[in-house]
């Protein structure tokens, strides 16, 4: 055999031994966890893997350990060009960092790299050549054409498919066959040679599914495909080995496949990681439950909250109260506190069972925090965003940057009870649109139709007295006392109760009034502080709009 092994790897390649040097165990406090996310770069990033990644780095964070950042990219077919560069970004925008991995430039970052898979090549084929010159691999020259027919006996006789027992058949070829097949020039792989039984059951603990029992793995899995790389299996196997990661935290997807890796670490005799298996992101599709679908649902894409505009603060906080029930009322009881400090334990999120995504929820996280934040910081994270998904919308900003932060400024940042109605960047639009003549379209017939109240001579008589008293410098107390004197004189209760214990004796109320200037002044009835909108508006602007209806 060891001819065959010299003639699959004829190159020099490191040995168990030297690797061992190459990749010290690391000098951590007890206790530390280090923890990698390992996203492959096959599309766009899914909000699980920004959920995941937020967990490997809080928990490496707070143990004084290491996160990791590692690129699995061995599946060269279904690799899409970009991807990579958008998957560290997508984490650099969203505050997630790690100790160790792939930049945001590209450039590795740590001592034990590389931390793309697809540059670790010759290190999976070291271990590989070790395993095969032990026995416990082989190459396999089976074609696809064969393991196709393989697999349709299989299912005719109604069998387990698959590369195992019997019908593995190149498992226990004679040496001359192998040869043979290596002086022809087939293509092989090299496979696991399994000495699991699937009736017997493998015992193992999960930190968040507790105490597991699943079948042995049979099957003699792939280990190196024919172009040299590994695969998935194989490769996390020995990357979490040599990285040094304790704890391997990952969809629960993956845990089935855990009895293949535990054989591997055994076969390779290394000490096996602890597995924390989380629930993944679901979502309601009418009145049952699925996981979000890259396929469906456009939320699955972490880039789809980018483009609406969600801080990233937001959006991790989202992610926390999915992580963990307890993380609420954290936040409620530690309020500007960041996320980051909560404790987060694998107890809380075992609790965790299946977390439905809500928007709604994300939405009210959202807006506040967004009221946390003064205008300039308002106005600094939306012109970025804006200059890269919406060019009118920065157009505005930048036209007059004064006047935009004064208009983001109303009930925020002197306001007792701040308003909330900013849930993501793209909402400041509408908040701006109505103070520009340009893109201000009401007419003067829309105006008398939404003030349905009053007809056309009354509207324009309330609009004249209006003028006649009005005052840019008044004060806001000045300025409401003369609108509920304005009402009072045509016929609207100065009173909500008047108005409420007497409905049919007036018109309505000074809200009513108010709506008329909302109206005329932002063309809709609902806005933040009609009195700080004409203080930015300007009084030539304010004569102007309410002039509409005369």
């Amino acid at each position: 055999m060891s001819n065959i092994v010299e003639r699959i790897f004829p190159d020099h390649l490191p040995t168990p031994e030297e690797l061992a040097q190459r990749f010290p165990k690391r000098d951590l406090p007890e206790g530390a966890m280090v923890t990698r996310v390992g996203p492959s770069p096959t599309g766009f990033m899914h909000i699980g893997t920004l959920y995941v990644g937020r967990l490997c780095a809080q928990f490496a964070r707070q143990t004084g350990g290491v996160s990791i950042l590692r690129i699995e990219d061995t599946d060269k077919k279904r690799e899409v060009e970009g991807a990579v560069d958008f998957i560290t970004h997508a984490f650099d925008h969203f505050g997630v960092s790690f100790d160790e991995g792939v930049g945001v430039d590209g450039a590795d970052m740590g001592a034990y790299g590389p931390y793309r898979q697809s540059q670790r090549k010759e290190i999976y084929q070291a271990y590989v050549k070790h395993l095969l010159a032990t026995g416990k691999a082989y190459p396999c020259f089976a074609t696809g054409e064969e393991l196709e027919a393989m697999r349709d006996k299989q299912q005719l006789r109604k069998m387990r498919t698959g590369y195992y027992g019997v019908w593995a058949e190149w498992r226990d070829r004679p040496e001359e066959d192998v040869q043979a097949a290596l002086d022809a020039g087939i293509p092989f792989v090299i496979r696991f040679r399994s000495e699991g039984k699937i009736e017997r059951k493998l015992k193992f603990e999960d930190l968040l599914f507790g105490e597991r029992k699943l079948p042995e793995n049979d099957q003699d899995i792939v280990i190196m495909k024919a172009d040299g790389l590994p695969t998935y299996h194989f490769a996390h196997v020995v990357d979490d080995h040599l990285m040094g990661t304790t704890h391997v935290i990952r969809g629960d997807e993956w845990l089935s496949s855990v009895p293949t890796h535990l054989q591997l670490f055994e076969a390779l005799e290394w000490e096996t990681p602890k597995f924390a298996h989380i629930a993944p992101i679901n979502k309601m599709d009418g009145t049952s439950r699925r996981k979000l679908s890259k396929r469906k649902d456009p939320e699955a894409s972490v880039g789809y909250f980018e483009e609406l505009g969600y801080s990233n603060e937001a959006v991790l906080d989202y992610l926390m109260t999915l992580a963990d029930a307890g993380f609420e009322d954290w936040s409620n009881e530690n309020p500007g506190t960041s996320s980051w400090e909560f404790p987060l334990t694998m107890r809380g999120l075992k609790g965790s069972s299946g977390p439905l995504f809500d928007f709604e929820k994300l939405g009210n996280i959202s807006r506040n925090f967004v009221a946390t934040l003064k205008s300039p910081a308002v106005y600094d994270r939306v012109l970025p965003w804006a200059e890269k998904h919406d060019a009118d919308l920065a157009d505005m900003l930048k036209a007059d940057p004064d006047r935009a932060r004064a208009i983001i400024a109303i009930e925020r940042d002197e306001a007792q009870n701040v308003r909330k109605d900013i849930e993501k960047w793209s909402d400041v639009k509408a908040e701006l649109e109505f103070f520009f003549d340009d893109r201000f379209t009401l007419s003067a017939d829309e105006a008398r139709g939404m003030i349905d109240y009053l007809d056309a001579n009354e509207l324009a008589t309330l609009v004249s007295e209006f003028l006649e008293g009005y005052d840019p410098a008044d004060d806001n107390a000045t300025w409401f006392g003369k609108i509920k004197e304005l009402g009072g004189a045509h016929g609207f209760a100065m009173r909500p109760k008047d108005f409420k214990k007497n409905p049919d004796d007036y018109k309505g109320t000074v809200a009513h009034v108010a709506r008329v200037f909302r109206i005329l002044l932002a063309g809709k009835e609902r806005t933040p502080d009609l009195y700080s909108i004409m203080q930015v508006m300007g009084p030539d602007q304010v004569k102007a709009r309410v002039s509409l209806v005369l």
